[in-house]
């Protein structure tokens, strides 16, 4: 759980500074933009450490034998990651088809 709120925190800090508009006129112009920034941040749905659903629906996928079609890792995997929450800055997708590749085949890429 650490994990996803470090991704989503380092998230936030990479959308915060990559659309801030430079210009402002003052303190209060720039404390106006960064508060309507974060509510549109933390509007946006984010959905990778919703770890029951994404068990939900490996599990719906291996009840109905069904094979894995993503079978090569996501950028953000990398070889000593231990599991598939270990991955910071992967979507949901990427988690969900993490788990049904090591549940398919009982190991990592």
């Amino acid at each position: 759980m650490k994990r996803v709120i470090s991704a989503v925190v380092a998230l936030l800090a990479m959308l915060s500074t990559s659309t801030v508009p430079v210009l402002a006129d003052d303190e209060d112009d720039m404390a106006e933009m960064q508060r309507r920034l974060n509510q549109q941040v933390l509007e946006r749905p984010f959905d990778a450490g919703d770890q029951a659903k994404v068990e939900a629906e490996v599990k719906e996928a291996m009840e109905k034998n069904l094979k894995p079609t993503v079978v090569t890792p996501p950028k953000v995997w990398r070889p000593h990651y231990h599991s598939c929450y270990d991955m910071v800055g992967a979507s949901y997708y990427d988690v969900r088809n993490c788990l049904f590749y090591y549940r398919y085949y009982g190991h990592y890429w």
